[in-house]
């Protein structure tokens, strides 16, 4: 049996530890539009699946059609929503000077 005495978890935990204290703040709103450019994305696509399965669900009932038209309706603004957010983020880095 090897045993490595090169790479401990301990040496491991101790660089991730320096990493983060080492995060610069283009870094930390990098990471902070990553995260809501995926929630938005992923809610999006819930209200597109509900909306859609509200509209097959409906049986021509006109307020069922309505309420899945605007379950489909929420995820266009979800998505374009997350398509600007990079954008949007860019021209706060800018505003802020944090570009």
């Amino acid at each position: 049996m090897l045993v490595s005495a090169t790479h401990s978890p301990a040496a491991t935990y101790g660089d991730h530890v320096q990493d983060l204290a080492a995060a610069t703040l283009p870094q930390v709103i990098s990471n902070i539009r990553d995260w809501i450019v995926g929630i938005l994305a992923g809610l999006a696509t819930l209200f597109l699946t509900i909306g859609g399965l509200r509209y097959v669900m409906a049986g021509g009932d006109p307020s069922e059609v309505e309420k899945a038209k605007g379950a489909l309706k929420s995820s266009a603004v979800g998505y374009v929503l997350a398509v600007l957010a990079p954008a949007l983020v860019s021209i706060l880095q800018g505003i802020v000077g944090a570009g």
